[in-house]
């Protein structure tokens, strides 16, 4: 009975580490900033780590800008630096668990 106690605590041990360290990831993907342009140059946004965008910066003039081009470039942009924040999400996980999950990249 003592074994398979110590093993139930050594278990909850180990979650509570886990619990531990994704705090920090996420701390540490908050402080995180970073800024991705779209293909064509138009559109730059400015994200953290945890996905919350910090800012948009469109290049050009206003007025000389169509609509759907303008719409796409931000599109574009905005979806590079959510694949550039998994990418991130996972290589910090790679470095808590010393797993690739896929799906994180």
């Amino acid at each position: 009975m003592l074994d398979k106690e110590r093993n139930m605590f050594d278990k909850m041990r180990q979650l509570m580490d886990m619990q531990k360290k994704m705090q920090e990831m996420k701390r540490q993907l908050d402080a995180v900033t970073f800024g991705i342009q779209s293909s064509d140059g138009l559109v730059k946004v400015t994200m953290n780590g945890s996905q919350q965008v910090q800012g948009v910066t469109i290049n050009g003039e206003m007025g000389s800008l169509e609509k759907s081009k303008l719409e796409n470039a931000i599109k574009d942009a905005y979806n590079r630096a959510i694949k550039h924040s998994h990418e991130l999400a996972a290589e910090k996980m790679k470095g808590i668990t010393g797993l690739n999950l896929p799906g994180l990249s």
